[in-house]
């Protein structure tokens, strides 16, 4: 029989060991060292061990999270970074264009479009 019941909760330790914190992470360990390693208080454990606090290795998690996180998928909508169909980028809009460079845009596309229709 196993020393833990079902109802036993599991505990997370509080410090964990540098050979176990790119997998708590979830990255490789070339990437714990250059990204995650230098930020963090190395906490020496014995003579040759090093460790980490488990809540600064969250504290990165939650930083990492603001600077590079995307929003969520709004249901059955496309994401915010979807690639736009390539084209001339113009919008159904009234109004009178103020640029001059989508105006050439636009009558570059037009003569290409005519001259495709004569071959």
């Amino acid at each position: 029989m196993s020393t833990t019941s079902k109802h036993t909760p599991q505990l997370l330790p509080r410090l964990i060991r540098l050979r176990d914190a790119p997998f708590y992470l979830g990255m490789d360990r070339n990437r714990f060292n250059a990204e995650v390693r230098p930020t963090m208080q190395e906490i020496p454990i014995g003579e040759q061990g090093i460790a980490f606090d488990r809540l600064d290795l969250d504290g990165w998690v939650d930083q990492y999270k603001r600077r590079n996180g995307r929003p969520t998928q709004p249901t059955g909508g496309t994401t915010w970074d979807a690639q736009q169909p390539q084209g001339l980028g113009i919008a159904m809009e009234s109004g009178t264009s103020k640029s001059r460079f989508s105006e050439k845009r636009f009558m570059k596309a037009l003569e290409q479009a005519a001259s495709k229709k004569r071959n």
